[in-house]
């Protein structure tokens, strides 16, 4: 993945100010170890409303400082007028406990014109949503806007909003400050959230209208292009019920990437044209993998971006709960458009379960770009089977697995498994775990780029050959390597500097260390002359590798062992 954020997380100093109230604050100065010892931050009050950096005692705030929200119920919060710097945020944190947000306001957390923010319900390790918004009666969870940038939002749950849970964009207005050739969003976060039963999106990042939106200025009508997002992460959110998409990403064209996201009824609301589990939008170019999304009313996947990747996906019962009676009303499991495709761009779907679909497995509509492969796939009982078998149609029901339309459309297809019975396949109907003697062992391929893991996490492939679908099969003798054993031992995880990893070796051997990307791109490399038998410590400096998500690989002569780390 080898994302730019530049947050520093666990590295937001303490500022010592206690703010209880309107009107009162205490100040207090500390020796070393007095600061050390009680640790007084600035602590706001839950009748506090509006936290700006421009008002006392806000405006001694500095990078990397953390402003802590008392514990206990509060209305909405206004946070505005903040500015941290690279690698040292201004962090806004729970203390003692959980902060619960219930309004009948049109926000429950608004952040305004702010950069290198962190907002965070971590700061109580009792509590893995220490800030909880419970209620927004007359609009949205969370709304980051106002010309913000480089911000990460974490552990908040958002429940009951009228509209949408997270909304992370700023549009353009008629000061023309805020259009794409003057403001861009860079850096992006949002991960470990819950979002439930929203009204609208459960996240709406990124305009909608990659392409220009019309203003009315002065009673003339502008057509403007709005900002793109530079560098975006959307990982570890459980997102559930919501009246539209899941979660939608729009106008990200650079380094966009969206997983480890589990999405459960999305699209409840059943309104045209905003119903999938995950959209990318127009102007999108994302990695997009190692999702669950489960009976939802909408499409698993859309993708109306430039290109991308969509991989070790798990996607099932697709739109089978919309309208079922009426199958002129479709939804796919993965379904790619033109709306944006870049003219020779490519679109890679490969390792993903797709499950009980109520139209077509994947519906692919591209014509603009080229070279696009759809490989190592597993589809099982796509709905429109029937309907293009035995309903004098042009196509046969194969035709319902992966369906192109247009046969101007450049797209290959290889090593996938179709079957209208999931008991074919031989995986479990628990977790998807591929069985023993699964005709999916084996046959897979990986086609133009190296993926290293599944959607577990686990390495792949196994045995030197690829298992088709989103989980590799991980029986038999190959999990127990001969000199290096797959429960090699890392830490730490997160790593900052150095990655240590603890490791038996039988023989005198000399052993390759490889540092891949989440792409699958080779960043690094190292090599260790042969050591002697017994446990073993490398040492691998990661100091000069980019914050973002990467895997390991230690090789001698060919047994490996290999896992995942965090780079801060």
């Amino acid at each position: 993945m080898g994302m730019l954020m530049q947050f520093n997380r666990l590295k937001c100093k303490p500022f010592y100010k206690s703010c209880l109230g309107p009107g009162l604050f205490l100040f207090s100065v500390f020796t070393f170890f007095q600061t050390h010892a009680q640790q007084n931050n600035l602590l706001v009050d839950a009748t506090v409303n509006l936290i700006d950096g421009l008002i006392s005692p806000y405006d001694h705030v500095q990078p990397g400082d953390t402003i802590f929200l008392k514990s206990g119920s509060r209305d909405k919060l206004l946070i505005r007028n903040f500015n941290g710097t690279a690698g040292h945020p201004i962090c806004f944190m729970n203390k003692d406990g959980v902060v619960a947000i219930s309004t009948n306001s049109y926000y429950g957390i608004s952040i305004s014109n702010c950069r290198y923010v962190r907002f965070s319900g971590q700061g109580d390790k009792n509590d893995f949503y220490g800030i909880q918004i419970k209620k927004v009666a007359s609009g949205s969870g969370i709304g980051i806007g106002s010309m913000s940038s480089d911000f990460e939002i974490d552990h908040v749950s958002v429940e009951n909003c009228l509209t949408a849970g997270i909304y992370a964009k700023t549009d353009p207005d008629c000061l023309f400050l805020v259009t794409r050739d003057h403001f861009t969003q860079f850096n992006t976060s949002i991960h470990d959230n819950y979002i439930a039963y929203t009204g609208n999106e459960g996240m709406y990042i990124g305009s909608s209208f990659y392409s220009g939106m019309r203003l009315t200025c002065n009673g003339k009508d502008t057509m403007v292009l709005p900002p793109v997002l530079d560098a975006v992460e959307v990982y570890n959110n459980n997102v559930s019920h919501t009246g539209w998409d899941g979660i939608q990403v729009s106008s990200a064209p650079l380094r966009c990437h969206i997983f480890n996201n589990k999405i459960t009824y999305d699209s409840e609301a059943e309104v045209p044209n905003q119903m999938s589990g995950i959209l990318i939008g127009g102007g999108s170019a994302c990695d997009c993998n190692n999702n669950l999304i489960t009976d939802g009313k909408g499409d698993g996947i859309e993708d109306h971006g430039l290109a991308g990747r969509i991989y070790n996906n798990i996607i099932v019962s697709a739109g089978k709960t919309y309208l079922p009676a009426d199958l002129t009303k479709m939804k796919y499991g993965i379904f790619i458009s033109d709306v944006s495709a870049l003219k020779d761009s490519a679109f890679y779907i490969c390792f993903n379960d797709i499950i009980d679909p109520k139209s077509d497995g994947i519906r692919f509509q591209s014509i603009k770009s080229r070279y696009n492969s759809i490989f190592s796939n597993l589809i099982i009982n796509p709905g429109n089977y029937n309907l293009y078998e035995h309903d004098n149609t042009a196509f046969s029901g194969r035709d319902a697995y992966v369906m192109i339309p247009d046969k101007n459309s450049d797209v290959e297809l290889k090593n996938n498994f179709f079957s209208l019975n999931i008991q074919d396949a031989k995986i479990s109907l628990n977790d998807y775990s591929t069985l023993a003697g699964s005709p999916l062992i084996n046959r897979g391929i990986a086609d133009k780029f190296a993926l290293l893991f599944d959607f577990n996490d686990r390495r792949r492939p196994v045995g030197g050959l690829y298992d088709i679908g989103a989980v590799e099969y991980g029986g038999g003798a190959d999990t127990l390597l001969h000199t290096v054993t797959e429960n090699a031992l890392l830490f730490p995880n997160p790593a900052q500097s150095f990655l240590n990893i603890k490791y038996l070796a039988l023989y005198i051997k000399k052993t390759v260390t490889s540092i891949y990307s989440a792409n699958g791109k080779l960043v690094m490399q190292q090599t260790d002359e042969p050591i002697q038998p017994g446990l073993q410590e490398l040492h691998v400096d990661v100091r000069k590798l980019q914050r973002g998500i990467y895997f390991y690989i230690v090789q001698d002569e060919g047994k490996i062992a290999s896992g995942k780390f965090m780079k801060l």
